[in-house]
């Protein structure tokens, strides 16, 4: 059996057009590819066949229309769609077919960890893992008669502009407080632990240049990836290689200090903020390592806050900025417990 390899996006538009449309007959219904996988980001390739991918679908339909529809699409599905398995499973994940038949306010609960349609809080806002987020603005949307889908994805399309400042706000904090250490661990003798903070580092610039940029970040395996398609990557992406595979401090600094003074520059064009005056590095209060004294950078996106609730919360961040667990950022609900955090705080 001969499988052409097109990409998830693009099969899935011929799967619905030429299968389930068809076989849907009157029941007025959406029908994208949203959610998990890298298909939905645009990232698949060949390699990508061996595991989770193949015909797949969302179709949302009226609440009184679910059950009938499943029914229909459960017993007209063919077993093949271009020489490519319509029920498939992989690891744990049980063989079956991968049209899921639901309403927008249902699937957008399982994605989210919480209802959107009503409007969304800051705390919601900061409670959901931006690759939650992708999932519902990227991929595709094959039909959408009533524009549901359309009016959703673009209200979900970035932060509103106090969110977007907190957590800019928060991201240069994490900068600020740990630049210096990757030299005082040099001067100590510990080379291994101003490497894995120069590492730290490089990853948060790289989280400084995605909200700069506007952009959802997604989960650790597509990270450089998006990044690399950024306004200004390709500035970035040399002194952020060279900090990352420096093998001594002088090297590793100077590469650092050319990634901390290009963020700066790209901070006071974004027009977020006002300008920060002399926006370039310095030495750290008296001692011989290069800063940017990244809490400057902070205090003017606080400053530019107008909500009371997140201009008085700490900086620790949104899910993705102060957890690490991919248990946690993979699954939407369990985020949600992190509620409590905030709640705590304020």
């Amino acid at each position: 059996m001969t499988q052409t390899f097109v990409p998830s996006l693009e099969l899935n538009a011929a799967f619905y057009a030429e299968v389930v449309a068809p076989l849907l007959g009157p029941v007025e219904h959406a029908a994208a590819l949203l959610g998990w996988g890298s298909d939905v980001l645009g990232y698949d390739t060949a390699r990508s066949t061996d595991h989770g991918w193949g015909p797949r679908l969302q179709i949302f339909v009226a609440a009184d229309d679910v059950d009938a529809v499943r029914e229909r699409v459960d017993a007209r599905l063919p077993r093949t769609f271009r020489n490519w398995p319509v029920r498939f499973g992989w690891d744990d994940v049980p063989e079956q077919h991968r049209v899921d038949v639901l309403t927008w306010r249902d699937w957008l609960h399982g994605q989210l960890g919480l209802d959107p349609l009503g409007g969304m809080s800051p705390l919601d806002w900061l409670t959901i893992p931006q690759q939650q987020l992708l999932g519902v603005v990227r991929g595709a949307v094959y039909a959408d008669p009533k524009g549901e889908l359309a009016a959703t994805r673009e209200a979900l399309r970035w932060y509103p502009r106090d969110v977007w400042l907190w957590m800019l706000a928060s991201q240069w904090g994490r900068i600020a407080q740990e630049d210096a250490f990757v030299g005082r661990t040099a001067e100590v003798g510990d080379d291994l632990g101003s490497a894995l903070l120069a590492g730290r580092l490089v990853r948060d610039a790289m989280g400084v240049a995605f909200l700069l940029a506007g952009e959802y970040r997604p989960y650790s395996k597509w990270f450089g990836t998006a990044f690399a398609r950024l306004p200004g990557a390709d500035e970035l992406t040399p002194p952020l290689r060279r900090a990352a595979a420096a093998t001594d401090f002088p090297t590793r600094e100077a590469a650092l200090v050319e990634v901390y003074e290009l963020l700066a520059r790209q901070h006071n064009a974004s027009g977020l903020t006002v300008p920060i005056d002399d926006p370039t590095v310095r030495p750290f209060h008296g001692r011989p390592f290069q800063v940017l004294d990244a809490t400057r950078f902070a205090n003017a996106c606080r400053d530019a806050i107008e909500d009371p609730w997140l201009a008085r919360l700490p900086l620790v961040g949104s899910v993705d900025q102060f957890a690490d667990s991919t248990d946690v950022l993979s699954a939407a609900d369990r985020a949600q417990h992190l509620r409590a955090l905030y709640t705590g705080l304020s």
